[in-house]
């Protein structure tokens, strides 16, 4: 057993001051501090924060690696990478790629899924494939590639739902409702890099979309004769909503707007690219060359290319421009994508019971030390 004391705890409805966290692989208890039972493992949390492991939901990848290569090594890299950034689990995401790129990605996602729960792994475990597209608007493809753009195709789907968590679809596209219908229920559908009207867009929420792909990025916008998907995602509380809060995909001023209207249906992701841990350059992503400069990835038009976010600074970005206590906001990066997922009975939030991924920061949330199932994966 092992005591996690001197923090802040953070749990899905509050804070814990002057109490201990008590682990081995799951949560144990949270206890007074002077409550400790002997014989226990120590660990001083120096007076920071004790949060959930983070969730990322929407990641494409990090320090250099894409998991649209196809590559069992770049997710290994990629989880590796990530834990320094709080994140314990997290889904490898695909772009609009070629069916054969796509099988071999897949592939290697169910591999790396099945060895991260290993004791070998020391990186964010897998916990499954986000395929954003291929089923997606030519109008509103942004960074994607439009040669590799497809009907919705539910048999390609179902050959992967041990491993896919969530899809991404136009839904105004034709026979694309024929997916999201058969789908609904299966795996979390979500609506994204689409010119649906705000008609269309109810419509597919009531056909079985259950979540907006990057909210406000490649959909229709809010206007107040034509609230379009904007419009429909903050309106309908049946469906989840992703932002990239870094600043620059989202202006912050809306970050309190949106967080306020969504609350535990607001998921904070990165969309991070391999450039993501790099240096400002030239890198690509699913196959086109993306130029990175500060916070910005575009490519070669100008035309926004992901991010090179990290989770943690997400949350720090939230907290900076929200009005919700830090503890809502945690959730977002860790219980709310973990109840998306359909995971939220083992992750996600700091209950007895659960597993114990375990996050220690400062004030600012950098990272001081990344937990997963208990052990020690990543120590500043």
């Amino acid at each position: 057993m092992k005591a996690i004391v001197n923090g802040k705890i953070v749990v899905p409805d509050g804070i814990h001051e002057g109490h201990a966290l008590l682990f081995n692989e799951r949560i144990l208890d949270i206890v007074d501090a002077n409550a400790i039972p002997a014989n226990v493992e120590k660990i001083d949390a120096g007076n920071g924060y004790v949060l959930p492991g983070l969730i990322d939901m929407h990641i494409h990848g990090y320090l250099g690696e894409d998991v649209s290569d196809g590559s069992y090594e770049g997710i290994r890299v990629m989880a590796q990478g990530i834990v320094k950034n709080g994140v314990t689990g997290f889904l490898p995401t695909t772009m609009t790629i070629s069916y054969p790129a796509l099988h071999a990605a897949f592939r290697q996602v169910r591999k790396a899924m099945k060895d991260s729960h290993s004791s070998e792994w020391k990186g964010a475990c897998v916990l499954g494939v986000n395929a954003e597209g291929p089923f997606i608007n030519p109008s509103r493809k942004g960074a994607q590639s439009g040669e590799n753009i497809r009907t919705g195709d539910k048999e390609f789907l179902q050959e992967y739902l041990d491993i896919l968590r969530v899809f991404t679809i136009a839904p105004e596209m034709p026979g694309n409702m024929d997916c999201v219908r058969a789908m609904a229920g299966k795996t979390l559908v979500s609506m994204g890099h689409t010119d649906a009207t705000y008609p269309q867009a109810i419509s597919a929420i009531d056909a079985g979309v259950r979540h907006i792909t990057h909210l406000f990025n490649a959909q229709t916008p809010l206007k107040h004769r034509d609230p379009g998907v904007v419009g429909a995602a903050l309106s309908d509380d049946r469906v989840s909503c992703e932002i990239i809060a870094d600043k620059f995909h989202i202006h912050p001023g809306l970050f309190d707007i949106v967080a306020r209207l969504k609350r535990d249906k607001l998921v904070l992701i990165t969309d991070c690219t391999r450039a993501g841990g790099l240096e400002d350059g030239e890198y690509t992503l699913g196959g086109q060359p993306i130029f990175v400069r500060g916070i910005e990835c575009r490519l070669k038009d100008g035309t926004i290319a992901g991010s090179v976010l990290k989770l943690n600074q997400a949350v720090h970005n939230m907290r900076e421009n929200c009005s919700l206590p830090l503890w809502e906001i945690v959730n977002m990066a860790s219980l709310n994508p973990a109840r998306c997922i359909g995971l939220d009975a083992t992750k996600g939030s700091i209950e007895i019971g659960k597993d114990a991924d375990i996050v220690l920061c400062d004030e600012s949330i950098c990272v001081k030390a990344t937990f997963i199932g208990g052990h020690a994966v990543y120590r500043a």
